[in-house]
């Protein structure tokens, strides 16, 4: 019963728009990028469980390439929530296993000061694996300043 359900279940997971074009192209450049930041704004706590291991994925393709290449990620919607510590250890816990993950791989992941202020949360309400930006559109753009290639992530509605 179990494996008849696994198709059904995949099909109701949200689908991870493709940035692989965007990665391709950096892949076939004759010089590597500076270093690329992933910007993602959505609209759910838990979308980052979909986008992250993308993240992951991307960035493990990239450096396999480019040994070394710095990489961040700067999530400024309403899924920079899931990322609360209150989350880490119930049903998105997830998504803290996999910002653990990509801290562990030196990858930086920023949240938005200023949209976690509209809702009350304060920098304290994050895990120290994640950094609380000031601006998340400030943070992406500090990064395209610094010659990061941007490439935008997004679940595909």
């Amino acid at each position: 019963m179990r494996i008849l359900l696994l198709p059904f279940l995949a099909l109701l997971l949200p689908l991870v728009a493709s940035a692989q074009p965007d990665v391709d192209r950096l892949l076939a450049a004759s010089e590597p990028p500076v270093g690329v930041v992933f910007d993602i704004v959505e609209d759910d706590e838990d979308d980052l469980g979909a986008l992250l291991p993308e993240v992951a994925r991307l960035a493990g393709q990239l450096r396999s390439r480019y040994p070394g290449l710095p990489v961040a990620v700067v999530t400024h919607g309403r899924e920079q929530f899931g990322l609360l510590s209150r989350h880490a250890d119930g049903e998105l816990a997830g998504i803290h296993e996999d910002a653990r993950s990509l801290h562990a791989d030196g990858i930086d992941v920023h949240v938005c000061g200023v949209h976690a202020g509209w809702y009350d949360h304060v920098p304290e309400d994050f895990p120290e694996y994640i950094d609380v930006a000031a601006s998340g559109p400030a943070q992406v753009r500090d990064y395209e300043n610094l010659g990061f290639e941007l490439i935008r992530l997004a679940l595909d509605d």
